[in-house]
């Protein structure tokens, strides 16, 4: 269930080397052992492109303007009837992007090999859009 303690637990867990390597091991095994219903996988996180999944066929960097992403965390509260403020998931999300950037194993941040999604102006569908015409490029040639 989305809610701040969680984005704020997760985000300290994560300093943690051990449970880190457990995690680690657990996305891997996922990518590369799909379910034999699906013919791959899509791992999501802030450093699947940097440490976990670093030879991925496909690698995104996506992102937004703190400010249309704490709009939209908000939004989502909302749809909750989580009594939040805006000001306030803004604050916790700069705090989280700091603590995720400055951490000491697997910081966030881009990878060179990364294409970067500029998400801000984009709705869901036109960013998955956005994704798929890249792929589809890609696996074309």
């Amino acid at each position: 269930m989305l809610t701040d303690k969680v984005a704020k637990s997760a985000s300290h867990i994560a300093k943690d080397k051990k449970i880190r390597d457990i995690v680690k091991k657990f996305q891997r095994d996922f990518a590369y052992n799909p379910s034999k219903n699906f013919a791959g996988s899509i791992l999501d996180g802030r450093d699947i492109t940097s440490k976990i999944m670093k030879d991925a066929m496909f690698k995104f960097y996506i992102t937004a303007s703190l400010k249309i992403r704490a709009k939209r965390r908000y939004l989502e509260y909302k749809k909750l009837n989580k009594k939040i403020l805006y000001k306030d998931v803004l604050k916790s999300l700069k705090n989280r992007d700091n603590l995720d950037k400055k951490r000491k194993h697997n910081p966030l941040k881009k990878t060179k090999d990364s294409i970067l999604i500029n998400s801000s102006k984009l709705s869901k569908k036109a960013c998955f859009l956005k994704i798929k015409n890249i792929m589809d490029k890609r696996l074309i040639i």
